[in-house]
């Protein structure tokens, strides 16, 4: 996955998603959205055959890119979560 930057202001991004589609980028909306300092989270694909998701983040008050790291952050915690969950069932 490759991000590009197409906005970068001090509460709102907006950027590429290289190499992802819809299933990344529900799952980076939806948790973008359990933050109470964010405004806004959407994205969109033009066509997903031949276009790059865009995202925009939209913050009260925090920098946005802050919420993105966040959102990773427990996304990640709860993949590691999912795994473990998976080892001690077999």
């Amino acid at each position: 996955m490759k991000i590009e930057f197409i906005k970068n202001e001090k509460n709102k991004v907006e950027f590429k998603i290289i190499g992802e589609d819809h299933t990344f980028c529900n799952i980076l909306r939806r948790e973008l959205w359990n933050n109470n300092d964010v405004d806004v989270a959407a994205y969109t694909i033009d066509h997903p055959l031949v276009s790059e998701p865009i995202m925009l983040v939209e913050t009260k008050k925090s920098e946005p890119k802050k919420a993105l790291l966040n959102a990773a952050d427990s996304l990640k915690k709860q993949i590691e979560d999912i795994k473990k969950s998976f080892n001690a069932a077999f």
